[in-house]
């Protein structure tokens, strides 16, 4: 039993629904210290009814071994990893033209 996709109407294996929302969003990537000078690294723009957002934020700390969260529509990852941020999101299949870091 193929299960269909919402927004597409085709079978969940060859939607690429989640792969096209990919490459039209428009990411930003700071860092911010908070209390007692811990570096938090801030990935948003994210559109999160398109993008399955808690598993990017799993992925995402699995990838730098460090601990984080999703919340309020942003992913947040303890520690420095702009720079590293923005490469992985493009392996992931992020568009590298759409994603700023500041």
């Amino acid at each position: 039993m193929n299960i269909t996709c919402e927004k597409c109407g085709l079978p969940k294996d060859i939607c690429a629904c989640e792969v096209i929302a990919k490459e039209d969003q428009k990411i930003i990537i700071r860092q911010v210290e908070r209390s007692y000078g811990k570096a938090i690294t801030l990935v948003e723009g994210i559109d999160q009814k398109s993008v399955h957002m808690k598993e990017l934020a799993k992925q995402l700390k699995q990838k730098f071994a460090c601990g984080g969260t999703f919340k309020e529509g942003r992913i947040e990852l303890q520690g420095k990893h702009k720079n590293k941020v923005k490469d992985e999101l493009i392996k992931l299949g992020f568009s590298s033209d759409t994603i700023e870091v500041i």
